[in-house]
């Protein structure tokens, strides 16, 4: 306890440098945890309107559907949707089936991606459905509505309420073609899909695939993201009599999963150059603060005071002033993430328009989350750092000579 009172007293001494490096230390702080945040909150936003958009945060595929894209491997989902009721887990199931294709209209013809969907059950949960109002929704999975992406609409020349034609190849290698009633057109942001996307009730596009009752994918929506580890043993133990098996969303949609791991790590280095800064400063001060009392180490030590002590006593300094940096740190980063979370920072001004990232559009008001247990891991590792920073300055100290340190002006 004498120590630690002794270094709070010598930490105020150079009261002008120990608050530039206390304020260093603090603000640095501050920004990573704020920033992390704002990085953990604008992933989430960005992995939930992927996967709700995409293949779900668990997909259920046959053999290698999601590598190959081959339509023969479908599968009844029927039996498949009862044993999946059970997994608590699991918040929605959305049946797709995807069928490459023409679709013509009167004046001009384009290839699409034809997707049948339940169109209850991507009403609720769908994105890129969000912005259509509710009459311009598919009302029947058997109808011949459908829904076109902008800039395929525009390209055929279409709007709501024209017809359009749209034939695929089915099951046994014939050509099948169906009319259609554009309902709604969808603008997503993103320019590949809205320039392929045609959305029709499931049992229409099953019926012109050959292959009715059969889908290509089952995308599950979770109640909790993080919970997509726990879930995943369960699934694949209650489908091990089942042609199909589990593929995780990262897995199924590998180009947000990569771009949010490059932007990841982009992040940390940051932060590594952040951490590196001040604990140069931090050593800095310490060295500073070891070579203005060297006189008054050599008589410390000449009275009987043991290099231990002394070595002890430096390392104390760098304590008081890690600490305090910890807590005014952390209680700046608190504050930053709580505006961060409530306010968010809002790139509307700076880009109009819809922001993509990874091929997902997510909201430009970006907002952070609470990650409690990574703000204190990184407090402490700063504390660490302090600490680390005061060994040499503490060592240079504690090897002095009595001596000659006294006779040093």
């Amino acid at each position: 306890m004498d120590i630690l009172t002794l270094a709070w007293k010598n930490v105020w001494r150079n009261r002008r440098r120990s608050l530039i490096t206390l304020t260093a230390l603090s603000l640095s702080l501050m920004l990573m945890q704020g920033f992390h945040n704002l990085a953990v909150g604008s992933y989430a936003r960005m992995i939930d309107s992927g996967v709700r958009a995409g293949s779900g945060h668990i997909a259920l595929y046959r053999g290698d559907y999601n590598r190959s894209r081959d339509e023969a491997l479908t599968y009844a989902a029927t039996d498949l949707l009862k044993q999946l009721s059970t997994v608590t887990e699991v918040a929605n199931v959305l049946p797709r089936i995807y069928l490459p294709g023409l679709a013509q209209s009167s004046r001009e013809s384009r290839g699409i991606l034809l997707t049948g969907i339940a169109p209850a059950d991507e009403a609720a949960v769908n994105p890129f459905l969000r912005q259509l109002e509710a009459g311009s929704l598919l009302n029947s999975s058997e109808g011949r509505g459908a829904l076109l992406g902008s800039r395929l609409a525009s390209e055929l020349k279409l709007s709501v309420g024209n017809k359009l034609v749209i034939t695929v190849q089915n099951r046994r290698g014939d050509l099948t073609s169906e009319l259609f009633r554009i309902r709604g057109i969808v603008h997503t942001g993103l320019r590949d899909v809205d320039h392929s996307l045609v959305m029709v009730g499931l049992d229409k596009a099953a019926s012109m695939g050959g292959f009715p009752g059969e889908i290509h994918e089952l995308a599950l929506i979770l109640k909790r993201a993080a919970s997509v580890s726990e879930v995943m043993p369960e699934l694949t133990a209650l489908l091990r009599q089942s042609p199909v098996h589990t593929v995780a969303w990262d897995i199924a949609m590998p180009n947000l999963a990569n771009s949010i791991k490059l932007d990841y790590a982009s992040q940390k280095f940051i932060f590594a150059i952040m951490l590196l800064i001040v604990t140069i400063g931090v050593v800095n001060t310490m060295l500073m603060s070891v070579m203005e009392r060297v006189r008054e180490f050599g008589i410390i030590l000449a009275v009987g005071a043991s290099p231990g002590r002394l070595f002890r006593m430096i390392l104390a300094e760098g304590l008081v002033l890690g600490t305090l940096s910890v807590v005014a740190g952390s209680l700046l980063g608190s504050l930053l993430t709580w505006y961060l979370v409530d306010h968010g920072i809002d790139l509307r001004r700076l880009m109009p328009q819809s922001m993509e990232f990874g091929g997902v559009i997510f909201d430009p008001v970006l907002r952070a989350t609470w990650d409690l247990p990574w703000m204190a891991k990184i407090s402490l590792y700063l504390l660490g750092l302090a600490l680390s920073a005061t060994i040499y300055p503490a060592i240079k100290a504690a090897r002095l000579a009595p001596a000659e340190a006294m006779r040093h002006v």
